[in-house]
């Protein structure tokens, strides 16, 4: 009966690390993913506030953080709100004054979204960690009560 137990904690040693491969292949992946959309649409940041003009590709939480609060900066310089910026009035697309906060407002978003899948992937991949963790506990858990079952048989 142990020797049942054993195999059934093995097995599920294994799920468990298998598992928590799959959880860091697929952050990896989507991470990757991200910052290969990032490089098509050149979206870049000057981190060198003495050479603006050298740009850097955002790859990462923090610059993409960074690069949507710099966005949001100079959109608030524009309007400090949409509310203001349109008044009593409407969205006119022919305003290049209300068509470049749009835009601004879409990129600032876009990047904010990329620091919370940014932080997602974190998350899974700090999970798959875990997992294999306790698989491999689990797994040698299961092995010792292996061993155990064959002493008394």
């Amino acid at each position: 009966m142990v020797r049942k137990l054993a195999v059934l904690v093995v097995v599920l040693g294994i799920i468990g690390v298998v598992l928590g491969g799959v959880f860091i292949w697929q952050g990896a992946a989507k991470n990757n993913l991200i910052i290969e959309r990032m490089k098509v649409e050149k979206v870049s940041l000057a981190l060198d506030p003495d050479n603006p003009k050298e740009l850097t590709q955002i790859s990462n939480a923090a610059e993409a953080l960074k690069a949507a609060d710099t966005i949001a900066g100079h959109r608030r310089a524009i309007s400090p709100s949409y509310q203001d910026l349109l008044g009593s009035g409407r969205f006119d697309p022919t305003n290049p004054q209300h068509l470049t906060y749009a835009q601004a407002m879409n990129l600032e978003n876009y990047l904010y979204m990329a620091v919370t899948a940014f932080g997602l992937i974190q998350v899974v991949m700090g999970s798959g960690a875990y997992m294999i963790v306790v698989g491999l506990a689990v797994l040698l858990t299961g092995l010792a009560l292996y061993r155990i079952g064959a002493v008394e048989a």
